[in-house]
């Protein structure tokens, strides 16, 4: 799975979208409420480090079973400290990719979370830089057949 620079996350107005006090339900549905608790910025919620965050899509499928789709836009913070179990986003000799980090016990390890991939081992005189951890993702929902 590789990745897609999508630019640097820059300041931008806030755009203050309702957010409703009743949760939705994905079982059985519940009435209706028809008032609003707040309003939330989408920039808040996403992004805490500004000026250390950027974008990148996603292609390829190692990553599906953590629930990262090819065509999803994942927001990155380099801000953060890569730790056992983060997905991040790293360079492995050159090549950008999303794996989840695997410190512990050693070799460090980028594991795909699909089967049908391997994990890759950082060993000897391989090259590899952490850009950043993964702290969200977006994705479109598909509509109609």
């Amino acid at each position: 799975m590789s990745c897609i620079l999508l630019g640097d996350y820059e300041s931008v107005s806030r755009l203050n979208i309702p957010m409703f006090l009743e949760r939705v339900s994905a079982g059985f549905p519940s009435p209706a409420e028809d008032y609003v608790e707040k309003t939330i910025d989408l920039n808040e919620l996403c992004i805490k480090h500004p000026a250390a965050t950027f974008f990148v899509r996603v292609q390829g499928e190692s990553m599906t079973e953590a629930g990262i789709y090819p065509g999803d836009v994942l927001v990155v913070d380099r801000s953060l400290r890569a730790g056992h179990g983060d997905t991040i986003i790293a360079s492995l000799e050159s090549e950008m990719t999303v794996k989840q980090l695997h410190l512990t016990p050693p070799p460090v390890r980028l594991l795909p979370r699909n089967p049908a991939y391997k994990p890759i081992r950082v060993e000897g005189d391989m090259v590899m830089e952490v850009f950043g951890v993964v702290t969200n993702v977006i994705r479109s929902m598909k509509r109609g057949g």
